[in-house]
């Protein structure tokens, strides 16, 4: 059912989905690699969250509002980008599935400012994550999520894509900033699994179909977003302008559940923090200057003539009343 689509999209998608499989495996595996420590998690997670910012913002946004070819546009932009936040921060509270930083380090003991019991910092806590029910729980939380950002990575590619069509050499980079974002924290993810599991005392070829069906979920989903984004909506402005604002609020959540629990509990290494986090938003804000010139046209130029075709109508009204 895939022949709505381009092969030429189609075969980036499947290229991306490849390496995001890998990626996915591999970070499952990041503790028999490196020893990740509270300090080199945290980097980390600051970079990968300054991206996820600056692709909210950079990406996300003015791609959502230029493909929804309406004088609404900037409207029904903020209204998609609110519940895509609080969707995901429902779901953060539901599920409890966004604990990243799960490293034995003798240093987190010192580094976290202790403010009070009823202000303790939990994002470390993993007195609760030795029962397999821990894990299971996060994982689905996290399986969500993940799909979520199939449907981010879907959205970016089919907008990419129209605004590109007169330029199909340039389809490689469609959906790039969103691919990256994911690519680089989907590995955090499948460590935070990896890691409950293995506290659980799960064997290693459990974690491994665990890992491989983690792994999956997100190509799938993008597929099945692609594919229903051509075949239901025809690719039409409003639904991917719609997945597109959604996705960045659920981008705008994730990164600052990160990013906030930092600023409040930990003085350690904030210089270092600022900076990969100010790099990583430096990345997303590099990767617009990659976008080709005048990708926005087509959309632009839907709207101007709405709005030129508005006007004219008010003014020969107003000349036929006279």
């Amino acid at each position: 059912m895939f022949n709505t689509l381009d092969p030429l999209l189609v075969s980036v998608l499947a290229a991306y989905s490849f390496v995001l499989v890998a990626a996915i495996m591999l970070g499952g595996k990041l503790p028999t690699l490196i020893r990740m420590t509270h300090t080199r998690t945290q980097l980390v997670m600051s970079f990968v969250s300054g991206l996820m910012l600056g692709i909210a913002i950079f990406h996300l946004l003015p791609h959502a509002i230029y493909t929804i070819a309406s004088d609404q546009a900037v409207e029904i932009a903020a209204r998609w980008t609110m519940l895509g936040l609080l969707v995901m921060f429902l779901l953060l509270r539901v599920f409890h599935f966004h604990h990243h930083d799960l490293s034995d380090d003798a240093h987190e003991s010192q580094c976290v400012e202790h403010v009070g019991d009823d202000h303790a910092h939990h994002h470390h806590d993993k007195s609760s994550s030795t029962k397999p029910v821990s894990w299971m729980g996060i994982a689905l939380g996290l399986t969500i999520h993940t799909m979520i950002d199939g449907v981010a990575l879907a959205a970016s590619m089919q907008a990419d894509w129209s605004l590109l069509s007169d330029n199909q050499s340039l389809t490689v980079l469609v959906g790039l900033g969103v691919f990256l974002a994911i690519l680089l924290h989907k590995p955090l993810d499948a460590l935070t699994i990896s890691s409950l599991m293995s506290d659980s005392g799960a064997s290693k070829t459990k974690r491994r179909l665990v890992m491989f069906g983690f792994a999956i979920i997100c190509p799938l989903s993008a597929f099945a977003a692609l594919w229903g984004i051509n075949f239901i909506s025809s690719g039409h402005g409003l639904y991917v302008g719609a997945a597109l604002a959604f996705s960045a609020g659920v981008f705008l959540c994730i990164s600052l559940s990160d990013l906030l629990p930092e600023v409040h509990f930990h003085s350690h290494d904030r210089l270092k923090m600022t900076i990969v986090l100010l790099l990583g938003v430096g990345l997303a804000l590099a990767l617009v200057s990659v976008e080709p010139v005048h990708r926005h046209s087509e959309a632009e130029v839907a709207i101007e003539i709405k709005a030129e075709s508005d006007l004219y109508s008010i003014h020969h009204h107003s000349e036929t009343m006279h």
